[in-house]
């Protein structure tokens, strides 16, 4: 089978990548799991080292990768720079942190000693999405190969160059071989990857249809998943918020990508008189976003990454129309690329409320209070995470309690942090990557109990 990479803003090919045939599929599981005996017992010292300067090669390969990245998936470039920089990071991070995060942890009992032991589990399968080709594999990548686990990467088709180049980064930075290895597969080929004696763990960022699938089949062996999902995040703005600031934030938080992130700001909730002055202000700030080449510089919105994305989205703005929604601001599509685009007047019943959206589409809707803004924020079958735009900074803390997403921020665009834990509830999945908890997710916490 021959996958071929298409740039979606020329629909120029980028790249052509051969499937791996059964054979070479079956060597590379069992060089996994041969290089797993050594790296386990390598020093952490050692991977630390490596680690650094695998932050290092990115650094410096970023105009590389980033154009790579533009290319496969129509980012704009100063986007897939920080994108990757933001992997060096991600990497730094970890080898900062590695030692604190796996050290023993003593508990005291009736015990002479009893403690916790943090040990690799052996290899780990990633299912790895288009939409931040680098930064989805690294910010999983970086903690599990540094807690002595190795790691298998399935990319989506589209940026198999992308996946190539990683490798690639892991090669240049000196990691043994079969301690991280990328595979061209279709997506047929994961029941037999996840089902493997090799592979003990799975993780996957995608959609829920897709997470779904894979958590049966890592069910039915026994075998450790974490899914980040789909998102429909709320921006909720209340009526004492710096309108200003929050059509800055909420700008940012849709039009991010070309809107193409689960945790992009989708619902925007609007309390009583902010309605019509965010409204305005908002589109006035969409209407200035220059799209156009997302090779050139001063380009801040792309192409969707697949036409099939495009259409989807269309259908989508079209839906909401029929259902009554307003059309404010673009609404127009050709072939890849969706113009920015606000409905006004949304609400619970029509598909811009309902459905992920996963484009440049910002939905406004009203409530009459915060109490509605927060029970209409609730009625979605994703909990990724909330924004809520305010002065009132005490009240907003204690109503985080009100919200079942896996993260609330007050005044800021919700973003994954390396510091701080990231996941969703509900149909966004489950587990948590980033800070301590995505470097535990794949250890043994194994007790040692000890009786003299």
């Amino acid at each position: 089978m021959i996958f071929k990479s298409i740039n979606p803003y020329n629909g120029e090919q980028v790249g052509e990548y051969t499937a791996l045939g059964k054979g070479d599929l079956d060597a590379r599981l069992l060089a996994s799991n041969q290089a797993f005996g050594k790296w386990r017992n390598t020093p952490l010292k050692t991977r630390v080292d490596l680690m650094i300067k695998a932050g290092q090669v990115l650094r410096d390969g970023v105009e590389e990768y980033a154009q790579m990245i533009t290319l496969e998936m129509g980012k704009p470039i100063n986007e897939s720079r920080a994108e990757v920089n933001k992997c060096a990071w991600v990497c730094d991070y970890y080898a900062e942190n590695a030692e604190e995060f796996l050290k023993t942890e003593v508990i005291k009992t009736d015990a002479s000693q009893s403690f916790v032991r943090h040990d690799p589990i052996g290899t780990v399968f990633a299912i790895m999405p288009w939409n931040f080709p680098f930064w989805q594999v690294f910010r999983y990548a970086a903690p599990t190969l540094l807690a002595g686990n190795t790691g298998l990467l399935k990319h989506a088709p589209n940026v198999f160059g992308c996946a190539e180049l990683i490798e690639g980064v892991f090669t240049k930075a000196g990691f043994p071989a079969g301690v991280f290895q990328n595979l061209i597969v279709h997506h047929d080929q994961t029941d037999n990857i996840v089902s493997h004696p090799t592979v003990q763990a799975v993780t996957l960022t995608g959609s829920e249809m897709a997470g779904s699938a894979v958590a049966a089949i890592a069910g039915k062996h026994i075998k450790r998943t974490l899914l980040e999902l789909g998102g429909n995040n709320a921006f909720i703005v209340w009526e004492d918020a710096d309108i200003d600031q929050a059509v800055q934030l909420g700008v940012a938080a849709r039009m991010l990508n070309c809107g193409q992130s689960c945790i992009a700001a989708k619902r925007f909730i609007l309390v009583g008189s902010v309605y019509d002055e965010f409204v305005e202000k908002f589109i006035a700030a969409v209407s200035k976003l220059k799209s156009g080449d997302p090779l050139k510089d001063d380009t801040q919105v792309g192409t969707l990454a697949r036409k099939d994305l495009a259409d989807q989205l269309h259908k989508q703005v079209t839906d909401s129309v029929a259902q009554g929604a307003k059309l404010l601001l673009g609404g127009n599509q050709k072939d890849c690329y969706h113009e920015p685009t606000v409905l006004g007047d949304v609400d619970s019943t029509m598909s811009a409320f309902q459905e992920e959206t996963f484009g440049p589409l910002a939905a406004m809707i009203r409530a009459k209070d915060i109490q509605e803004a927060f029970e209409l924020s609730e009625q979605s079958r994703y909990g990724l995470g909330v924004t809520v735009c305010t002065k009132n900074i005490d009240k907003a803390i204690e109503m985080a309690a009100e919200v079942s997403d896996g993260a609330f921020f007050i005044n800021q665009l919700v973003k994954s942090d390396p510091r701080l834990p990231f996941g969703g509830t509900k149909k966004s999945g489950y587990g948590r990557e980033l800070a301590k908890d995505g470097m535990l997710e794949f250890v043994n916490r194994k007790t040692v109990y000890v009786d003299l």
